[in-house]
């Protein structure tokens, strides 16, 4: 099935990083002006009014104490989705246990800004009952991180369906064949030493051929010999093929086990390569290489694998 030459993931990874990183700072942003309109309301009906500086130093920290913990909720995200199948305990406990980190994360931020502004305009900054009030704090990051970490899983799936994800299609169960009559042993038969055969070696292990991609509403099949090149890319692995990637939840170093090493090689700690996509080997200083490929990219190749890829290649 052909695909247009350049299709809407590929036009929007050039500007990607820049909508992420610009998203968070416009969300943060509103919901801090928000935020601070309505707590300046509030300050004026309280028995003790506060100055507007102290209301907006109070907001704006704590929102560029989160904008500045994305990252790290992003990254604990990543980690501990691929738990959500097979360990829902190690799910919610890793979950429970970031959670905590990042509120106390939140709060020496937030509270280590306070102070800095605090010392700026010459006035004294409270910490007292800060421990007391960050149970407070926590069950509002509980709720906050809890949002946030929904809306990049929803984001992340998005954009795996969107780029392509892949996974090795099932292989067909094959079933015991029966044994001929001519072949079979006639009854009270006693089979000596000699006549009890060798056991079989071990079939070799079943590699697969196809893979079927997902992309929003559209699936296709890929062959394993069209893919171009392979990177480690978390808990993924990127397959590039023909120009486009498609990601397989696994890890590089299990996926190779399961390709032809006679085609498949390992050249770089987070890269391997088809060898016969190989177009040019291009040598650099202190025995690394850059490999060329027929696709038009080019693919690091570390020193110690230049032995193996001579010896695959050869």
């Amino acid at each position: 099935m052909s695909e247009p030459h350049k299709n809407l993931y590929e036009r929007y990874e050039p500007i990607r990083r820049y909508v992420e990183v610009g998203f968070w700072i416009v969300l943060m942003t509103v919901h801090a002006a928000i935020s601070t309109v309505v707590a300046l309301i509030d300050a004026r009906s309280r028995a003790v009014p506060r100055a507007n500086w102290e209301v907006v130093t109070w907001e704006v920290s704590s929102h560029v104490a989160l904008l500045a913990l994305v990252p790290v909720l992003v990254a604990v995200e990543r980690r501990l989705s691929p738990l959500a199948r097979d360990h829902w305990v190690r799910f919610l406990v890793g979950h429970l246990l970031a959670s905590v980190l990042l509120s106390l994360a939140h709060v020496a931020a937030m509270f280590g800004l306070r102070a800095a502004v605090y010392a700026a305009a010459g006035e004294p900054y409270d910490f007292g009952g800060a421990m007391g009030r960050w149970g407070y704090e926590y069950l509002k990051d509980v709720r906050v991180c809890a949002t946030m970490v929904f809306g990049v899983w929803a984001y992340r799936l998005f954009m795996l369906r969107l780029q392509g994800e892949a996974r090795v299609l099932d292989p067909p169960e094959e079933g015991v064949a029966p044994v001929p009559e001519a072949l079979a042993e006639p009854e009270g038969f006693e089979p000596s030493v000699q006549d009890v055969p060798a056991p079989a070696a071990p079939p070799p292990p079943a590699r697969p051929e196809r893979f079927l991609v997902r992309k929003l509403r559209r699936e296709f099949l890929i062959a394993a010999t069209d893919i171009d090149w392979l990177q480690a890319e978390g808990n993924y692995v990127g397959l590039h093929v023909n120009g486009h990637d498609y990601l397989l939840r696994a890890t590089l170093t299990d996926f190779l086990t399961q390709l032809d090493p006679a085609t498949f090689v390992r050249v770089h700690r987070s890269h391997a390569v088809n060898l016969g996509r190989i177009k040019e080997i291009e040598p650099l200083d202190g025995g690394d290489a850059r490999l060329h490929m027929h696709d038009g990219t080019s693919v690091p190749c570390s020193r110690r694998y230049r032995d193996a890829l001579r010896g695959g290649a050869g």
